[in-house]
């Protein structure tokens, strides 16, 4: 086996594939990266049994063939290599790689112990969407999926196609994200994708964007896997199986206090708040909401801060705590001007809305105030 690649041009190829690397694996072929010629065309392959990532280009002075290599080293080797052409030669699992003065050999491994990943089979039903509204949904849900592995299905996002939209959903038993946007798909279609998994698409989508003339992004599902596909990087993914939590019984359905205020303007108090709050006592700020003006305060054995913050509100005044983490990291990634807070007592969850539409819902749980 042999071939001929731009420097430039294989590192991004292996920036992408190494993403589904895990360091954690005892399965020695899966801490490598599979390369396979065949008719000009090098397909680099990395698998974590869950998320598999393969990415072809083209090359030059090619002969048929495969190997596994070692995928840190030989990635570092890449990328200090001038950008320049580099040759690479493979005999009897020994690899030679050469780009002008330097030269390299490591100890490949055979591509047959390379995990055969399947495909979606052949009734898989095809989704598309628009690659930059997926990746922003993405973004805008991601943080609120337990981390906690043990949790099951509340590790992924829920994706909901249905009547020519897609919601995406995330909850980790504190918070709740849902975003939507309209994307035409004649398939109605329920998934869950690990969070992990969908913020390594995000990043795919980010890094391929400026080099890629496709704006969509396509998804065949079966029902054990799903891959998507964006010019010529495919990501097979292992979905969650299981039944998602039932999202819309946890929304309220009516508000008796509601407050129309600036984004930014609350982000910044928080923030300046949270300096001040404990990790190890739930980042806990108060938020004492009368007539129309929001006071925040925290204390902690070092001090304590106070911020008042001007609003629009409707309903009884009211004071409520919340961990400050989960309000910024909400707040983060909306990008509205206005947003609306919505509340009922101090110990039932707030839902923060736009002022217009139904493109977002967050819903966070309260801490429960004691002497604040």
């Amino acid at each position: 086996m042999k071939f001929t690649c731009n420097q430039l041009e294989l590192t991004r190829t292996l920036n992408i594939v190494s993403k589904a690397i895990s360091s954690r694996t005892t399965i020695p072929t899966l801490k490598g990266i599979n390369i396979d010629i065949k008719s000009g065309i090098a397909t680099f392959t990395a698998s974590d049994m869950d998320i598999t990532i393969e990415n072809s280009i083209e090359v030059a002075n090619s002969e048929d063939g495969s190997i596994v290599v070692p995928a840190k080293l030989f990635g570092d080797i890449v990328r200090k290599l001038p950008n320049n052409d580099i040759d690479f030669n493979c005999e009897d699992e020994k690899i030679t790689i050469k780009c002008l003065t330097s030269e390299f050999s490591l100890v490949g491994m055979p591509s047959d112990e390379f995990p055969n990943i399947k495909n979606t089979e052949e009734d898989a039903k095809k989704l598309t969407f628009d690659k930059l509204k997926f990746a922003d949904m993405i973004r805008k849900t991601s943080f609120a999926a337990s981390i906690d592995q043990t949790k099951g299905v509340i590790t992924g996002i829920l994706l909901e196609i249905a009547n020519d939209n897609i919601k995406m959903v995330a909850i980790d038993g504190y918070r709740m994200a849902i975003t939507s946007e309209e994307m035409a798909n004649k398939e109605n279609h329920r998934i869950i994708i690990s969070a992990k998994i969908m913020n390594e698409i995000s990043k795919i989508i980010s890094e391929t964007n400026l080099n890629s003339d496709s704006e969509d992004i396509n998804i065949l599902v079966d029902n054990k896997s799903a891959v998507l596909m964006i010019d010529n990087i495919k990501v097979i993914m292992r979905l969650i199986a299981g039944e998602f939590i039932k999202y819309q019984d946890i929304i309220p359905k009516t508000a008796s206090i509601n407050v129309k205020l600036r984004r930014s303007e609350l982000m910044e108090c928080v923030e300046r708040a949270s300096l001040l709050s404990k990790e190890g006592k739930n980042n806990l700020i108060k938020l004492s909401i009368k007539d129309n003006v929001i006071t925040i305060t925290s204390r902690s054995e070092e001090g304590n801060v106070k911020e008042d913050l001007l609003a629009e509100k409707t309903g009884e005044d009211l004071d409520i705590g919340f961990n400050a983490k989960y309000i910024i990291d909400i707040l983060k990634v909306i990008s509205d001007e206005e947003i609306i807070m919505k509340f009922n007592t101090s110990i039932s969850p707030c839902l923060i809305t736009p002022v217009e539409g139904e493109r977002y819902e967050y819903l966070v749980l309260p801490v429960r105030l004691s002497n604040m």
